[in-house]
């Protein structure tokens, strides 16, 4: 099914989901373009893009008023279904015994508004990750399925968006309740709206709509093709599983260890690194305690460590780790690359280091071997 909405629709949306749901979309703060609670149209980042290259991120004014014309800023919607800081379990001695609860409150009920296809991909490799094995993660499931989707296909592709090469965009395929496509001309400002579930089909039969036309399809064909041709990047990604993982000792993991600062911004900032580490707290009497799970990054020396050391000590076998797991050894555990091309990794890397540069370079001279040693796998 496809309708049309107006902007006066898009509010009547985001009161109707505010019912039932804790309404998350993008907003402007601090400089950037962020996802927090909003209640009204009006938080949403009219007449805002971003302009994205290595290491460069910054807001300009358009010269229209569209709500979804930017690509991508530094949060992704894993902070809200996979967050920072979790409690896992608490516990209490007393003079019964000791006692173990698990983490209380319920979890709220999430909408997300302005969901990218990238993102939906992230989405889906994180379910795969957390419950698609024989043990499920209860936070993240009791979180994931409660979740609304209304998601957005891209009419602006970012200086370091890469979705194409990749397969995960700009068009929203599956994965969503709702999918809006943003029509603007000069006497119109309307959203092309598509039905992906039930729940999404009762919501959109609420609001004022009407039929889309052959126009309006066609409309969001061209948007779509538009920003396909105009991607930032391009990675090229046949046989790069293999390319990869027969290259442990490239020349060039030497090259980007001489840039990289091993901060951790691009696992930070990917929407699909689950990595974590799980910190022990108690209070100063010993009478109660928590377990507490933090997101991690493989670019840390305490990562890899063991009884004995790091086994990963430099930044060359940090970065290899990184990206050999991201593009290569993730299809082997996960079936898909753990990459969707929404370039944030690049965007957000203080030193401009660029995924798809490191790629191509080492797809350009396959055979060249390091002169040193390296750190482990």
């Amino acid at each position: 099914m496809k309708a049309v909405i107006s902007c006066d629709a898009l509010q009547a949306l985001i009161a109707a989901l505010a019912a039932d749901y804790l309404v998350l979309g993008p907003t402007v703060r601090d400089g950037a373009i962020v996802y927090e609670a909003i209640s009204d149209l009006s938080q949403l980042p009219a007449g805002w893009k971003d302009k994205q290259d290595a290491g460069k991120y910054r807001l300009e004014r358009r010269e229209d008023d569209a709500i979804f014309g930017f690509a991508v800023g530094p949060h992704s919607w894993k902070r809200f279904l996979h967050p920072p800081v979790e409690t896992l379990w608490t516990g209490r001695r007393d003079n019964d015994g000791f006692s173990i609860a698990p983490a209380a409150g319920e979890p709220r009920k999430f909408a997300f508004i302005g969901v990218r296809s990238c993102e939906l991909h992230a989405i889906a490799i994180q379910d795969k990750v957390f419950i698609g094995g024989p043990y499920a993660d209860v936070g993240y499931r009791a979180r994931r399925q409660d979740a609304f989707i209304v998601a957005v296909n891209c009419a602006e592709a970012g200086g370091t968006c890469f979705c194409a090469s990749m397969e995960t965009g700009p068009e929203a395929k599956n994965g969503f309740d709702l999918v809006l496509t943003e029509l603007l001309g000069e006497a119109r400002h309307d959203f092309l709206v598509e039905v992906g579930s039930d729940a999404g089909a009762a919501l959109l039969g609420r609001l004022p709509h009407r039929s889309a036309s052959d126009a309006d399809v066609a409309a969001r064909a061209a948007i779509i093709a538009q920003t396909r041709a105009r991607m930032g990047r391009a990675l090229e990604t046949d046989g790069i599983k293999e390319l990869l993982q027969s290259s442990p000792n490239h020349q060039r993991w030497d090259d980007v260890a001489a840039r990289c600062l091993t901060c951790g911004n691009c696992t930070m900032v990917c929407p699909t690194c689950f990595c974590t580490t799980v910190e022990d707290h108690s209070d100063l009497t010993g009478n109660t305690a928590e377990r507490v799970r933090k997101w991690d990054s493989c670019f840390t020396l305490d990562f890899s460590y063991i009884h004995g050391g790091s086994v990963r000590e430099t930044g060359s076998s940090r970065y290899r780790q990184w990206i050999t797991h991201k593009l290569a050894s993730w299809i082997d555990q996960f079936g898909t690359s753990g990459c969707v091309g929404c370039g944030r990794c690049i965007t957000w890397c203080p030193v401009g280091i660029d995924i798809t540069e490191e790629a191509a370079a080492i797809r350009a001279n396959p055979m060249t071997a390091a002169g040193g040693q390296h750190g482990g796998t």
